[in-house]
């Protein structure tokens, strides 16, 4: 009989799961910058970013307003062996007349009890950081500050909506000027279940209470929350889900009796879920509902008593308590007989009855709601399975036999995705608000100390100037005679006099050599209307126990690779001109002789530093008396990149890799340069601009983490520009200051990860790709290498990573603005316009290299029009290029 009655109330799966669709848009909508101006659940941006990772600690004071009481709190946070936390706290009463009269009055009543807390506590005298649990609907725009759209509950305080409780609080205490508080944080109750339960378990990113109220909050992905400026990391959205249905969406499952409660409310139409599901309404609800069977003469025989149809007199704790499984039907009848209706035994198991669909509907609309925000985590984070932890509060959770595990009986049913954990809060609203201080106070402390690390990593525009300045210098000393065996930027001539013309033409062997792997290609230029480069091209491995036995083998291993490539491709016959790319220090005394200075890259083969490596390659040919070969020209990759850029561009006269290492060239006037005679004309000078710094003119931007860098590498002391700007040695920077970070307790709860201790873990594609991602694709690639990291770890790696990175495009950029200022000074120009051909992972896949080095050659170099081109392929087809203008200007001579 009473299940037909009450057959609204029973809410079916598929109500359920509607209803859940229904909250997931109202989410959506209150998240949208179009929508949330006139959405229902305001979905507020709290301006919590993270979540407790244990390394709190400090003295804190909470406030907490909003609940049956008014609560306050000294909590400790301690380290010693474990975190502990220890808390004191006072109740204080906050009168009806104060709840209802002025909010100069209410703020002047919690301004007094502080106080009075304080002289209890001795610390009137200490300034103790502040966290303010303030229960009701806020909009922040930032931690310290709230501005109470409206009350609710049983608060009516005039004045106070669409004001800043902050700064009325602090008004307060200004205004009896006898102790100082520094309020750090607003939070909301539920925000704070959020954090207490964070503290003890690190998957918490949902808070929920049911109690006098009901409310929710949970971490979303900051992408999502257009309310926020930034799409990096999460935050904390406090739903204020009880103003769900005002606008009319949930009136299809609202019953007569919810809408009698809502007019009798402090705030009719407002928060109409909350009076379906909350601890403050549910007594009421049942009242009601007795009412109108008494009335219908189904229960107590139609005796109605003037308790009965009192306002309140029927309270959640009596459901409560009603619903015990053992005692509940004497508590029936007890609290029944006490309205004077005189029940029957029959009586007590109908209202028995009531009261279990009236609690049991709540917790079935609370599964639903918290349903939607589940499934909105589950696809955030785009698993399949969702392993997440609840922390829960409230009266009605906690004090109700049955509410708990109804609850989450529902829950699972309608999210079977979900692995949820619930976790009962203790003292959220106040352990909570101490924990968002807590956070909030180490994210200040830690974000100062973080940006003062870095800020060595930012130059000013007067020390980019400066290496400007002394790049200048150090070209100018390796150019000359008198300074060049000293000079560090050795200013190598190429004896490569002029870039193409565009008559170049016929067919070139190019051999590109210049780490584990050799590559041997022919090139086929067709000048012309139509101007053609068709290349071929075959590689070959290099065995370790060549590259580090003798010298003999070494070429003669070449000389077989060049044997199988001329086969390949049918052309032994020919005695075809080649061009040597070598990719190691060379002193070169003519076009086709190239000394070797030393090997780098891992090569050892003896009886080659200090020889021509022409001259050992010819010496290959003839062992092998297969085939002759024209050995042209002994090529730089950067100057080969610098040639095939000139091709496309006339006007390009400057080459620049930016890769695993970096170097420059550039068309330098023969008279400029003493170490060549002859003063007519121009050559390409190779600057090794590597190793700029080597005489510690540099030392002054470098920092600590350039100098562990410096050591820990195969050539200490030696190429430290390159060491702050090639992708070699980013990676490493980068890995330096984590591990100071992370020891700093900054990083990864302090844990330095085997990972962390390997060198050159931090590839440079790791760079480029960290500083393209968004923040959870950044935390995948961190997973990848073995370190477990938080959102906030995300953001500091990725800050790091762009400092870093920006600083080694501010320092090319410093360099290269030297050399286009150079060559406008050697040719007297007001203005140059001038291309340099660029090759190089770095500057290729970095997303922000480029743009920020370009921009700093502007800033620098303010009378040259810089046009930046990317190289294809300097070191085969730019040797083949470089051949083809030997052979051109050879033939000119003769």
């Amino acid at each position: 009989q009473i299940d037909k009655y009450l057959y609204a109330m029973r809410l079916s799966d598929e109500t359920l799961i509607d209803i859940m669709a229904r909250f997931r848009r109202e989410m959506k909508n209150g998240l949208s910058r179009d929508f949330n101006p006139t959405a229902t659940v305001k979905m507020l941006p709290t301006f919590v970013r993270s979540i407790p990772d244990g390394s709190e600690k400090g003295d804190f004071i909470a406030l907490d307003l909003g609940g049956s009481y008014f609560r306050i709190l000294r909590v400790k946070v301690s380290h010693e062996k474990k975190q502990t936390v220890q808390m004191e706290s006072e109740i204080y009463n906050t009168p009806e007349d104060i709840m209802h009269g002025s909010g100069t009055r209410l703020f002047d009543h919690v301004a007094e009890c502080l106080g009075d807390f304080m002289e209890k506590q001795q610390i009137k005298d200490k300034k103790l950081p502040v966290g303010f649990t303030f229960s009701f609907p806020c909009r922040q725009s930032k931690l310290d500050e709230g501005i109470l759209i409206t009350w609710t509950k049983r608060f009516k305080a005039s004045g106070v909506e669409g004001a800043d409780v902050v700064r009325l609080l602090n008004r307060a205490i200004k205004k009896r000027g006898d102790y100082d508080a520094d309020i750090m944080a607003v939070v909301n109750d539920t925000v704070g279940t959020m954090m207490t339960c964070g503290f003890d378990d690190q998957r918490c990113e949902v808070g929920l209470i049911i109690g006098t109220g009901t409310n929710a909050c949970y971490m979303e992905e900051m992408r999502h929350i257009d309310l926020v400026e930034g799409d990096e990391g999460r935050m904390c959205i406090n739903t204020e889900w009880g103003a769900f249905g005002d606008d009319g969406s949930l009136e299809d499952i609202r019953t007569e009796f919810d809408r009698e409660i809502d007019r009798g409310s402090l705030n009719p139409g407002k928060q109409l879920f909350e009076k379906m599901v909350s601890g403050l309404y549910m007594g009421e609800l049942v009242r009601l509902i007795l009412v109108k069977m008494a009335k219908e003469g189904l229960l107590f025989e139609g005796r109605i008593t003037p308790e009965l149809l009192t306002k309140g007199k029927f309270e959640t704790k009596h459901v409560s308590a009603i619903e015990k499984s053992k005692e509940g039907l004497n508590k029936a009848k007890e609290i029944l007989t006490r309205l004077g209706v005189e029940p029957s035994h029959e009586d007590c198991i109908a209202v028995q009855h009531v009261c279990t669909i009236v609690s049991f509907r709540s917790a079935n609309l609370v599964a639903s709601t918290l349903g939607a925000i589940l499934n909105q985590l589950r696809d955030n984070k785009g698993v399949g399975r969702l392993r997440t932890t609840v922390g829960v509060d409230g009266s009605l959770y906690k004090m109700h036999p049955q509410y708990a595990r109804r609850l989450h009986k529902t829950t699972r049913r309608l999210v079977p995705d979900s692995e949820v954990r619930f976790l009962l809060s203790e003292s959220g609203s106040g352990k909570g608000a101490a924990m968002v201080t807590a956070v909030a106070y180490r994210l200040s402390e830690q974000h100062r100390l973080i940006d003062e690390t870095l800020a060595e990593f930012k130059l000013t525009h007067e020390q980019l100037l400066q290496v400007k300045k002394r790049m200048r210098a150090e070209m100018e000393a390796g150019l000359k005679k008198k300074t060049h065996e000293t000079a560090k930027v050795k200013m190598l001539p190429t004896f490569v006099r002029s870039t193409p013309d565009g008559t170049e033409n016929g067919d070139f062997l190019a051999l590109d050599l210049g780490g584990t792997n050799f590559r041997v290609l022919l090139v086929k230029i067709r000048s012309g209307k139509r101007r053609t480069v068709e290349m071929h091209n075959k590689i070959y491995a290099i065995p370790i126990e060549v590259m580090q036995g003798t010298g003999e083998e070494l070429f003669d291993h070449i000389v077989t690779c060049i044997s199988d490539f001329l086969d390949y491709m049918g052309i032994k016959g020919a005695r075809l001109p080649l061009g040597f790319t070598f990719s190691f220090p060379c002193k070169q005394t003519s076009l086709d002789a190239g000394i070797l200075l030393n090997w780098t890259k891992g090569f050892k083969a003896t009886d080659c530093e200090g020889e021509d490596v022409v001259y050992l390659l010819r010496e290959g040919i003839k062992r092998r008396e297969e085939f002759d070969l024209d050995v042209v020209a002994v090529v730089n990759d950067t100057v080969g990149t610098m040639m095939t850029c000139a091709y496309e561009d006339p006007n390009c006269e400057i080459g620049l890799i930016v890769g695993t290492g970096s170097n420059a060239c550039y068309m330098e006037e023969m008279r400029n340069i003493e170490m060549v005679d002859g003063e007519q004309g121009r050559m390409c000078v190779n600057t090794e601009w590597g190793a700029f710094g080597d005489n510690g003119c540099l030392d002054d931007i470098r920092t600590i983490y350039d100098k562990a860098v410096d050591d820990y590498s195969l050539n200490a002391g030696k190429q430290r520009y390159e060491k702050m700007i090639s992708g070699m040695y980013l990676g490493e920077i980068v890995r330096n200051i984590l591990i100071d970070f992370t020891k700093r307790g900054f990083l990864f709860r302090g844990q330095i990860s085997e990972t962390l201790k390997t060198r050159h873990i931090f590839e440079t594609k790791f760079l480029s790709q960290i500083e393209r991602l968004a923040l959870l694709q950044v935390r995948a690639i961190l997973q990848q290498l073995g370190l477990n990291s938080t959102c906030d770890d995300s953001i500091i790696v990725k800050t790091v990573c762009g400092a870093v990175s920006r600083r080694a495009a501010q320092l090319c950029g410093a360099g290269m603005a030297a050399v286009v200022d150079k060559i406008r000074e050697n040719r007297g120009l007001e203005r140059l316009e001038i291309t340099v051909g660029v090759d190089g992972t770095l500057y290729k896949l970095h997303p922000h290299f480029s743009r920020i080095m370009h921009q700093t050659v502007k800033d620098l170099a303010p009378n040259c029009d810089v046009t930046f081109l990317l190289s294809e392929d300097g070191s085969g087809k730019g040797a083949a290029l470089i051949t083809a203008v030997g052979c051109r200007l050879r033939d000119a001579e003769q």
